[in-house]
């Protein structure tokens, strides 16, 4: 069944970035999908979530985590969840409620991560959420506890800059963020869109493309689990990871309490040996800008 909801933020969001739509246009798709809405879900598109001393009550915190990106949130082999993801939001718990398993984890897909947080469904979402303007419209974000970004991987040992990618073919996930940077500072490249990540191992494994670009993150993860591949040491963008929140004054001691947390966890430098730990630490040499 759809998700009525999480339809409508998909839209607003990912419509407003089509530059084939006109604001009419938009803004008429937008109140359409507002009315079904609210006749479908009533009075539950307002974002609250629990506030802290209703959390304190209950005595656990419900996060919504990936189970499926290595190494940011992933299951092991005897499928308990694991990654720097799932570290933070036991971390969190430790200090807002004394004791680091007073959480439950709930996966979720991609299109379900904001939604359940504007529904009233869980208190955190910690699953590899890009702060954005857009999507802070709707809800709270955190300060960042980690920068992602677009970088590209590769099998081919006489690939190691971006400037030996001139004239390559490299694999792009369909719509993504990262075609703009790719082109950007590989304009000579060849793109060849896949629609997932087990289709890009396969056209590299194949020598159908010579590399493929995503997010820096689940690249570190491939990396750890196939070592013959390496990362480039240049990354293309940078995008800040953030644990979500509902929006609403009365959620203000909350959004304070897991803000203070993680810049105490950057002050004393948890956060960065936990990344290190993860493989994610310094994993890039530098960040390349758009700026000329």
């Amino acid at each position: 069944m759809i998700n009525p909801l999480g339809f409508l933020i998909e839209f607003l969001i990912e419509a407003k970035q089509r530059s084939t739509m006109s604001r009419l246009h938009l803004v008429l798709g937008a109140t359409l999908i507002l009315i079904l809405c609210l006749f479908s879900l009533g009075t539950d598109l307002v974002a609250s979530g629990a506030t802290l001393p209703e959390i304190q009550k209950r005595g656990y915190l419900t996060v919504a985590v990936k189970d499926n990106l290595r190494p940011l949130g992933f299951r092991d082999d005897k499928g308990n969840l694991q990654g720097l993801e799932i570290d933070l939001a036991k971390r969190l718990a430790n200090d807002l409620l004394g004791k680091p398993d007073a959480v439950k984890f709930q996966p979720v897909a991609n299109s379900d991560r904001l939604p359940v947080i504007v529904e009233n469904k869980i208190d955190l979402a910690i699953a590899n959420v890009t702060a954005t303007e857009s999507r802070s419209r709707i809800v709270s974000f955190s300060v960042p506890y980690y920068y992602d970004g677009a970088a590209i991987v590769t099998k081919d040992t006489s690939i190691n800059q971006l400037e030996d990618l001139y004239r390559r073919k490299i694999a792009v996930l369909n719509n993504s963020s990262t075609i703009f940077y790719v082109k950007y500072f590989i304009p000579k490249s060849e793109l060849i869109g896949v629609s997932s990540y087990a289709q890009a191992q396969e056209k590299i494994e194949s020598n159908a493309v010579d590399a493929f670009a995503a997010d820096n993150s689940l690249l570190s993860g491939w990396v750890q689990e196939y070592p013959k591949y390496h990362i480039l040491p240049s990354q293309l963008s940078t995008e800040p990871l953030s644990v979500v929140m509902a929006k609403g004054l009365q959620y203000d001691e909350f959004r304070r309490s897991v803000n203070e947390a993680i810049a105490r966890y950057i002050a004393t430098g948890w956060l960065k040996e936990s990344t290190q730990h993860w493989g994610l630490g310094n994993s890039q040499e530098k960040t390349l800008t758009t700026d000329r």
